[in-house]
């Protein structure tokens, strides 16, 4: 990629530290940018340092497949949510099973636990892993919202954390397009991993204000 093609002109040049050829490149150069003054707040100019945190970037700031080889197996779980947000009208047509597709959390919950297993097809750098189990379980809360929550578990040598958030990703998404016919101003929202253990890194678990 030349500097004409990029957009950037001969005296920006020292305001970036890579620029990259293809896609996954791009965006793990962008991570290692340095903004020019104008432009505002700048990422630390310390490389070694970014590259000790973001563990799918390499030496050169190229996108990788982090090798888990050598990490001994141990029981995973991960549990996440999402949250759909709709008009009390939705919500009290999917519990009366008045959707014009069908069963909403049926479908919902087939869709998660398909998607938790196609996870490494959907996230490149995840690894393709042997799940033993996937729970989705979708729950009315209040008059105007269903509460998404997937737990995944396996034993293997790293985690089940983004097969949960992808399972409840997906779960919500499959909720809009069933009732998508009736309701288009649907939100989804509060993606968020809320539990994990096994592993190096220990458990978490997320800490909700009521």
């Amino acid at each position: 990629m030349n500097n004409e093609n990029a957009g950037i002109n001969q005296e920006d040049e020292d305001d970036v530290i890579i620029i990259t050829h293809d896609c996954a490149e791009l965006v793990s150069g962008c991570l290692l940018r340095r903004l020019s003054p104008s432009e505002g707040t700048a990422l630390p100019e310390n490389k070694e340092n970014a590259m000790d945190k973001l563990t799918h970037v390499d030496e050169q700031g190229r996108a990788r497949m982090v090798d888990v080889g050598d990490k001994p197996d141990t029981k995973r779980r991960a549990v996440a949510q999402a949250v759909v947000t709709m008009k009390p009208d939705t919500l009290a047509m999917i519990a009366a099973g008045r959707m014009p597709k069908g069963d909403v959390f049926a479908c919902a919950r087939i869709a998660g636990i398909m998607a938790a297993k196609r996870t490494s097809d959907l996230i490149p750098m995840c690894h393709p892993l042997p799940l033993d189990s996937v729970q989705v379980e979708l729950t009315p809360e209040g008059s105007d919202k269903v509460r998404i929550v997937a737990e995944v578990t396996c034993i293997y040598h790293t985690g089940v954390e983004m097969e949960a958030l992808t399972a409840c990703s997906v779960a919500a998404l499959t909720v809009y397009d069933m009732c998508k016919a009736v309701d288009r101003e649907m939100e989804i929202g509060s993606v968020m991993l809320l539990e994990k253990s096994g592993g190096k890194s220990g458990d978490f678990k997320r800490k909700i204000n009521d």
